[in-house]
């Protein structure tokens, strides 16, 4: 996957705790931090985001969003 942005971490997802619209999405990068992505829980349905995936945490401004290949 290209991407223009120049902010993108990779990471493992260690949480994902899904509501009825928005859920929160907790990246380890591999530093010691911690991201918190709060995206759709359409999103987190259509990229089936689940603990222990590699995912990409694409930072624009103050939205983060989640990339998975």
């Amino acid at each position: 996957m290209m991407i223009s942005a120049r902010n993108v971490f990779e990471g493992k997802i260690e949480n994902v705790e899904v509501g009825a619209i928005m859920a929160s999405v907790k990246i380890k990068i591999e530093s010691p931090e911690l991201i918190t992505a709060i995206i759709t829980t359409e999103s987190v349905e259509k990229l089936n985001l689940k603990e222990g995936d590699t995912v990409s945490a694409i930072i624009k401004s103050t939205e983060i969003i989640v990339a998975k290949e």
